[in-house]
């Protein structure tokens, strides 16, 4: 599986990019590294017999690698041109991650819908239920203090 890797690692590499380095990791994972374009693409065996983990992060300054931002699972079998669709999908998802985003202004292509829709859990103006939980515990211990002084008292 690992020859295999390597071999479709190559042939991937020269359809992404034309400049790159392709190394092997001690997980026996293949890496590709874009530096011109400040991404790495990485293939590793994945669950299933015949199917890849493929895995998409950025470089950051100095050349260290930032942690992956997309992974999809592969099989082997689909080709490189599948395998490149799917590195570039990974790709085009790292990039957006890496766009800086001007606070009051949407990202390109969203409109202001889109923006509240992608807005974070818990951010909202609702109590989440944890709160109640944790107003309910408090409204609980005050109660029984009140009633525990109340009885002794």
């Amino acid at each position: 599986m690992s020859a295999q890797l390597r071999d479709t690692a190559g042939e991937l590499a020269e359809i992404l990019w034309r400049e790159h380095t392709v190394y092997r990791e001690r997980s026996g994972g293949v890496v590709i590294r874009g530096e011109h374009v400040r991404r790495w693409i990485s293939l590793a065996p994945a669950g299933g017999r015949g199917e890849v983990l493929v895995r998409a992060g950025r470089i950051l300054d100095g050349g260290t690698t930032a942690p992956a931002r997309s992974e999809a699972v592969v099989p082997l079998s689909a080709g490189t041109g599948v395998l490149a669709a799917t590195c570039r999908r990974l790709l085009a998802e790292a990039a957006d991650d890496a766009a800086p985003v001007v606070p009051g202004r949407a990202a390109p292509g969203r409109s202001n819908h889109s923006r509240k829709a992608a807005r974070p859990k818990g951010s909202g103006k609702h109590t989440s239920f944890g709160s109640w939980v944790i107003l309910a515990c408090v409204v609980g211990v005050i109660a029984l203090y009140v009633y525990s002084t109340a009885m002794h008292g």
